[in-house]
């Protein structure tokens, strides 16, 4: 497989038509290699329009999907960034290649190991991943500049945006079946927050995803 011509394929056949115009956004896809952060039996299909499978039976985000965030979060240097749902790394090597510091989260042993060693072996320093149930957020080192959900949420819980900071944004795929809302949430002071649906698609739910019914109001 000639990989650059299979790489240029992905960005101008399946980001580009997907509004994903910004030319940073679309020179880090040349830049971060997906390949390498694919596991290795798929690695010829790295730029494929699917959602690769993953240890412990995750997937990654389709490369559109991924690239679409990427331009609606617009992470710049001096942010600190949460991402809930480490998958392979590719996600967030994207996003630290924008930001100050990238913190990681994930619930599965195994995709936080697949995960950090695809960020170290590519050569990302400035994000980690940890072990931890993120489906309330990640409080630990909140507040952030930027929280990318990189899972299905019912809802979004009131704690997860109660770590952002002000003006911090939100990104998320809120639903259910069969197709969901991907949301850039802003946090606009301490009680109000702005909502902007940005496309629809649907994603495997977070585990430990709160369902509606479970919040007390």
């Amino acid at each position: 497989m000639n990989i650059e011509k299979a790489r240029f394929n992905m960005i101008e056949q399946q980001i580009r038509p997907w509004d994903v115009l910004d030319l940073d956004v679309l020179g880090l896809l040349s830049i971060v290699k997906r390949e390498n952060f694919v596991p290795a039996e798929y690695r010829d299909l790295a730029f494929a329009d699917l959602e690769l499978p993953l240890p412990g039976g995750h997937k990654m985000l389709f490369p559109r999907v991924e690239a679409r965030v990427l331009q609606e979060l617009a992470v710049k240097k001096h942010e600190n960034v949460l991402v809930i749902g480490a998958g392979s790394g590719y996600l967030a090597a994207l996003i630290a290649h924008r930001a100050q510091h990238v913190t990681a989260v994930d619930i599965d042993p195994a995709i936080v190991k697949f995960a950090a060693d695809n960020l170290r072996d590519n050569g990302v320093t400035n994000a980690e991943v940890v072990l931890g149930d993120g489906s309330l957020g990640w409080p630990d080192k909140a507040p952030y500049d930027v929280i990318c959900v990189a899972g299905g949420l019912p809802v979004v819980p009131q704690q997860m945006l109660e770590q952002l900071k002000i003006g911090g944004r939100l990104s998320a795929f809120v639903g259910g079946r069969p197709v969901m809302k991907a949301q850039i949430i802003t946090r606009i002071d301490d009680k109000q927050y702005r909502v902007a649906d940005v496309f629809e698609t649907y994603v495997d739910h977070l585990v430990n995803a709160i369902e509606p019914s479970r919040f007390k109001f």
